[in-house]
């Protein structure tokens, strides 16, 4: 059994246990989350750049990371949408430590005008295997 197959089991077992604490709904997994940012249109290839740079190094490295995806809308690409599915809140906190993040967060800091952060309850993660 691998260390992934091992939190999963870890954290079902503790979601089974009766009387959950704070600690077992932290570890229910997965942690999804939104970021809705608007990008300075001058910066937007500077951008781009970085974040490929920034979610290919933590879906490389960090075994927490189940997906990163970054999306622009067509008919205005200043406009980014980031899809992140962690195994569990904690992969999400060691994730914004690690240095990747940490320098895509001083590189795009002028870059971003707004960033809106969106926690949310996943109702069904479909993903075919590859």
């Amino acid at each position: 059994m691998n260390t992934k197959q091992l939190l999963i089991l870890a954290a079902s077992i503790l979601t089974l246990s009766p009387g959950g604490s704070a600690l077992t709904q932290e570890m229910r997994g997965p942690y999804v989350r939104l970021a809705e940012l608007e990008i300075d249109p001058e910066q937007l290839e500077s951008f781009k750049a970085a974040i490929k740079e920034g979610i290919e190094a933590a879906v490389r490295v960090e075994p927490g990371v189940l997906a990163l995806h970054a999306v622009s809308e067509k008919d205005n690409p200043a406009l980014v949408r980031v899809f992140e599915i962690y195994i569990d809140e904690a992969a999400y906190r060691t994730h914004l430590e690690t240095a990747h993040f940490k320098k895509f967060r001083e590189t795009t800091k002028e870059m971003v005008k707004s960033r809106k952060l969106i926690d949310a309850d996943p109702i069904v993660l479909g993903t075919k295997p590859k």
